[in-house]
């Protein structure tokens, strides 16, 4: 048989597909990276402790397997292998997410009862109930705490808009007007 029609290995028998291509970045095209001051912190501390910490053990614990002998049914190796690059692929999104970052700090803008990056906000849904929500970095999101991304849909209708505007949100469970009761830039923890 032709060989362009044959697959040939690299003679690495680890390979499991990890190194498909990364998923595109949420941002629109074009825009910044912010991120809360915290935010970026976190991050920054992410990184350090993969570069310092988590991958010189994992790339010793696979020196040592690799040591042993036969590397195909080693399973030391083959998932300290698989490990290694889950870590070093986080460590690339981490460098870019922080090369790419405009810390925005919420605290240090000027008072304004506008609805910008950084602000928290407490609404007023139709059905009476409050709820508080601060407009964040897409690495920041913890719905849990009431934070979302300034990209989310959200955000994006709340953007712009002052205290005591009803904004129209559509949601899956289809359209709702809120009312913004308060708009604070706060420091985001």
């Amino acid at each position: 048989m032709n060989k362009a029609f044959t697959r040939e290995s690299d003679g690495s028998n680890d390979s499991d597909g990890d190194d498909e291509l990364e998923a595109p970045s949420p941002l629109p095209a074009g825009s910044r990276n912010y991120i809360t001051p915290a935010g970026y912190t976190r991050l920054k501390t992410e990184l350090k402790h993969l570069l310092d910490r988590e991958r010189p053990d994992v790339v010793k614990a696979v020196s040592w397997a690799a040591s042993n002998g036969d590397r195909s049914e080693n399973a030391d190796y083959i998932y300290g292998k698989r490990r290694l690059r889950e870590i070093d692929r986080r460590i690339r999104f981490l460098t870019r997410r922080l090369d790419l970052a405009e810390i925005a700090d919420p605290a240090a803008r000027e008072w304004t009862d506008q609805v910008f990056f950084g602000a928290t906000v407490r609404i007023a849904r139709a059905d009476g109930t409050e709820q508080v929500l601060s407009i964040v970095g897409i690495d920041e999101i913890d719905t849990e705490r009431g934070r979302i991304s300034w990209v989310s849909p959200m955000a994006r209708a709340l953007t712009k808009a002052r205290e005591g505007d009803t904004v129209t949100l559509h949601t899956p469970a289809g359209v709702e007007d809120v009312d913004i009761l308060e708009v604070n830039y706060l420091p985001i923890d």
